[in-house]
């Protein structure tokens, strides 16, 4: 998988993380692969950091480098005590991460 092949976003986020920051996040992470499933890989890394901050910012409503740890999203609460609760830190120390790194082995 190369920028400018016919992979796209979507390719990054599989397989999923083995371990979740809060009960949100699995959902969060789909609803960025299904958000961005069909939008072609960017031709830089930086590119691909626009795109992954502002469709965060977009499903979640707040940057990821917000300042606060977690934050509420409705539709990702299905039940359980941080359930609907997405981790800003997992977010900036893992999941971010993982999809440069996953663009940069691409």
């Amino acid at each position: 998988m190369t920028p400018g092949t016919s992979q796209d976003m979507a390719a990054l986020f599989q397989p999923e993380p083995i371990q979740w920051g809060l009960r949100g996040d699995p959902y969060l992470w789909a609803d960025m692969a299904a958000t961005l499933a069909g939008t072609a890989l960017p031709a830089t890394a930086a590119q691909l950091d626009e795109l992954l901050q502002a469709t965060f910012e977009r499903l979640v409503g707040t940057r990821a480098d917000s300042p606060t740890s977690c934050v509420f999203v409705d539709r990702y609460s299905h039940g359980g005590m941080s359930s609907g609760r997405v981790s800003l830190v997992f977010w900036q120390e893992t999941g971010l991460p993982l999809l440069r790194t996953r663009y940069g082995e691409s």
